[in-house]
């Protein structure tokens, strides 16, 4: 629930409801006549969540353009790591089973012939991330 409404005896009084935000925890009143201002804070909650999650995964995803710095990386860091990818079940298998990490999402395919894959050296189809489960 992103929000909590709360009506009371003042609220009843004053015609009004008093609004808490989960998000922020913020409290305001809003007049009865102006119920219809709650779809605008819905938005406002998902921006704000939207944004706080994009700035976490900005803050700590880095990209990587070799194996040596992939595992490197996994060792010293909980960290998103960007990294090319052949498209082939094997290498992504043989990556998992040498490091525990697992690809999360395909950002893009890749459309330059020069990125090669991390691991195979092989010419990359896809930049993807990767992150370990604990």
């Amino acid at each position: 629930m992103p929000i909590r409404i709360e009506i009371g005896l003042k609220e009843f009084e004053n015609m009004e409801v008093t609004v808490c935000r989960r998000d922020n925890s913020e409290k305001y009143q809003v007049q009865i006549d102006k119920i219809d201002e709650i779809p605008t804070i819905l938005q406002s909650i998902q921006d704000n969540l939207f944004n706080d999650a994009k700035t976490f995964m900005d803050n700590n995803t880095c990209t990587v353009s070799s194996f040596a710095d992939f595992t490197d990386t996994l060792s010293k860091n909980n960290q998103f790591i960007k990294a090319y990818w052949d498209g082939t079940d094997e290498t992504e298998l043989k990556i998992k089973e040498k490091t525990k990490a697992t690809i999360r999402c395909i950002v893009e395919d890749n459309e330059d012939s020069s990125n090669k894959c991390i691991f195979s050296g092989e010419t990359a189809k896809h930049l993807v991330v990767f992150a370990k489960a604990y």
